[in-house]
C-alpha cells in the first residue's frame, strides 16, 4: 500500500496480486470474520469481487468508483493485479 497524506486527507494506492483474498491474507492478521473498514475510491486496473456479509456481491473493474461498507470479503479476479485508489485507508493503514 502506497499512502499519501495531505492535511486531513489520506489516499492509498493498493496493488493486489492475482490470488489475493482478504479472508486468506488479512483475516488471520486482524482477527475479524470480515473486513470492518469502509472503503471509498476507484479501481484503475484489474478486477476485484466484494462479497458483503449478507451474501450480496459486486465486482469492480477499471474506472469503477466504489463505496464498500464494513462487513465484507474481497478477492482479485483474473490474472491481472487489481489496483485501487482508496480514500478510506486512514482507518487501517499504519506506517511501518
Amino acid at each position: 500500500m502506497d499512502i499519501v497524506t495531505l492535511g486531513d486527507f489520506t489516499l492509498g494506492k493498493g496493488t493486489f496480486e492475482p490470488g489475493w483474498r482478504w479472508s486468506d491474507d488479512v483475516k488471520p492478521i486482524v482477527g475479524t470474520d470480515s473486513c470492518q473498514v469502509r472503503h471509498t475510491g476507484i479501481c484503475v486496473s484489474g478486477s476485484m469481487t466484494v462479497r458483503m456479509d449478507d451474501g450480496t456481491e459486486a465486482t469492480v473493474g477499471p474506472g469503477d468508483v466504489m463505496l464498500i461498507e464494513p462487513g465484507h470479503d474481497a478477492w482479485v479476479v483474473g490474472d491481472e493485479p487489481c489496483v485501487l485508489y482508496d480514500t478510506g485507508v486512514a482507518a487501517y493503514a499504519k506506517p511501518q
